[in-house]
């Protein structure tokens, strides 16, 4: 009973795919497209709508990237992208576990350090403030030093 193993699943697979490339094929002719058209749209190289519409899975590009190449395709030729991307799915049957994330979520900072750390800039910003006023202060001559402004104004001489 040869017939029934793993060897023929994959086969009705490969064939399966084969059909859904057949039906790009198909679809792209009735809509007056070349391939060149479509990679013109697309932006997707020849050898990649080449191997879109052969359906042979050892030249389908990887993963995400094929999903991807589907969508446009789809797009480009007057599909619904879901519908291809689902029938794709089907045929070559969905992965058992999702890919892992390219990166581990970061976690959060707890919002007080974040607000110890503005206060914290806040009042380096006002001792540099006050410091820069008493260094001013400082540099002025001796005889005006202790006297309000008003009296150093340069107007402020005027007055009875």
């Amino acid at each position: 009973m040869s017939g029934d193993g793993a060897g023929t699943a994959e086969e009705r697979a490969a064939e399966a795919l084969r059909a859904l490339g057949r039906h790009l094929v198909r679809e792209r002719e009735l809509r007056g497209l070349s391939r060149e058209d479509v990679a013109r749209i697309t932006k997707l190289a020849p050898g990649v709508i080449e191997s879109l519409e052969s359906g042979d899975p050892a030249r389908l590009p990887p993963g995400g990237y094929l999903l991807g190449c589907l969508r446009t395709y789809a797009g480009a030729v007057g599909l619904d992208a879901d519908d291809v991307v689902l029938r794709f799915q089907e045929v070559a049957g969905a992965p058992d576990e999702a890919p892992p994330p390219l990166l581990a979520p970061r976690a959060r900072r707890p919002v007080r350090r974040t607000w110890r750390l503005v206060l914290a800039a806040v009042a380096a910003a006002a001792l540099a403030i006050l410091a820069l006023r008493l260094w001013g202060a400082s540099r002025l001559p001796r005889e005006i030093r202790g006297r309000p402004s008003s009296e150093r104004a340069p107007y402020g001489a005027a007055r009875p």
